[in-house]
């Protein structure tokens, strides 16, 4: 085949590509977790910065009583965000979905998410009472195990299902209850959603009371068990994180947002670790992972997605095209706080072959390194909310808690960065200088 023949089908190919991942980025379901994730991410960077200060601050500054006393301050806050993770993630799904669904009435869903994600909750918990040894059965009790960290995908599903059934319901006209209209719409709307909700809440009830009378468990508990887990497995280990952030940022390379990918099926279960780890630290715990997103973003994101804060440098230092230099200054404020629009799509780096290699690789080999210098115990392991516009430097010291040898290793992963764009670079500045019809 010719390269004529060649180059329209794979224009073809990448065509039908991009335009596939376009439509699974603007698929509703997906959108509403991206949006919901991104509505409570603030209340795990408090949780965060309650976990450094309690931690790291107080203990500098007093010690006995005193700092027993003021550590309440960071545990209070972290049992109104991290320990209810499940139970703000559930309705914010619920609105989010209902939201870019249009549907009418999105109040209504949060409140039959909170209510199906309590329903769907064991009856009785075995707890070990404060002093004590063995376990005792109890009653009437909310768990922050359930609520919290270990319950986020449980809260995902019964968000999206419980909001899906409640709007398929809803839809049938023959349910509406009119009370005319000299009625406030608030009023109105309420009864509107009434036999929806009993419909919803009622079926929610039912699958509980067959789990646990048949299968003595509860919703909460096999969908940790059996779907949670393995896939936090699988998608938390270091060849899963790879591939999935690596597959992330090639398709921000075609101008599709790595979020598309990234924020469904890695996120989540990343967050769950940042929590776990977060929790054990402030409790004096061993910290039980290395992967999480505080990690990720820290080493795999510097100045943004492709670590591009190491090709801004590159441009600086060695580019020779004043094209390239004019989009570098304009890029490097916003880069040294991981925004790198600008440098993405102005450079550009879309569909820009040479500069897609070292995009995609960079980070994949920053967070490969991390781990490594991580495993072998030359740094701390990550254990604090950050917010993603952290810049450099000061994002490694603050996620390990103060560890100035995450520092050492994120200047490492730069400089080498440098380097790595560097070829890259010159060789993308030559096919563009070759296509102005420029010869050097």
């Amino acid at each position: 085949m010719s390269d004529a023949n060649m180059k329209p089908n794979m224009q073809s190919f990448v065509d039908r590509f991009v335009e596939f991942s376009a439509r699974i980025a603007n698929q509703v379901h997906l959108r509403s977790l991206r949006d919901a994730f991104a509505a409570v991410m603030p209340i795990f960077i408090l949780a965060g910065l309650a976990v450094l200060v309690n931690n790291v601050v107080f203990p500098w500054v007093m010690d006995g009583e005193m700092l027993t006393r003021f550590k309440v301050w960071g545990d209070v806050i972290i049992n109104g965000t991290l320990n209810i993770a499940a139970l703000l993630i559930a309705p914010m799904i619920a609105w989010s979905l209902a939201r870019n669904k249009n549907f009418d009435n999105p109040v209504s869903a949060v409140v039959i998410a909170l209510s199906s994600f309590i329903i769907m909750m064991p009856i009785q918990l075995d707890v070990v009472p404060v002093g004590g040894k063995a376990t005792v059965t109890v009653g009437q009790l909310l768990s922050f195990a359930n609520i919290g960290t270990t319950g986020i995908f449980a809260g995902v599903i019964i968000g999206l299902l419980s909001t899906e059934l409640f709007i398929r319901i809803a839809g049938f006209k023959k349910l509406d209850i009119s009370l005319g209209e000299n009625v406030p719409p608030a009023v109105s709307k309420s009864f509107s959603a009434l036999l929806p909700t009993i419909f919803t809440l009622s079926t929610f009830a039912i699958i509980a009371a067959l789990l646990a009378n048949v299968l003595h468990t509860d919703l909460i508990h096999l969908i940790t068990t059996l779907i949670q887990q393995p896939l936090r497995l699988i998608n938390t280990s270091l060849p899963g994180t790879l591939f999935i952030y690596s597959f992330g940022n090639f398709l921000f390379t075609l101008g599709i947002h790595q979020s598309v990918v990234n924020a469904v099926v890695l996120e989540p279960f990343l967050l769950i670790n940042t929590n776990e780890n977060m929790i054990a630290f402030a409790n004096g715990q061993p910290i039980p992972h290395i992967i999480n997103n505080i990690f990720v973003p820290t080493f795999g994101m510097i100045g943004g997605t492709g670590s591009t804060l190491s090709l801004l440098i590159a441009i600086f230092l060695f580019s020779r095209q004043q094209s390239a230099k004019q989009v570098a200054r304009l890029s490097i404020s916003p880069g040294l706080f991981n925004i790198n629009e600008p440098v993405i799509f102005g450079l550009p780096i879309v569909f820009n072959i040479p500069l897609m290699i070292p995009f995609v690789l960079l980070p994949a080999i920053g967070i490969l390194f991390a781990w490594i210098c991580t495993t072998l115990g030359l740094m701390s392991r990550c254990v604090v909310m950050i917010p993603w516009t952290t810049p450099p430097v000061l994002s490694a010291w603050l996620a390990t808690a103060g560890d100035w040898r995450a520092v050492v290793v994120q200047l490492i992963i730069i400089i080498f960065g440098v380097f790595f764009y560097l070829p890259f670079l010159k060789i993308a500045e030559r096919v563009a200088l070759k296509n102005s019809g420029i010869v050097e």
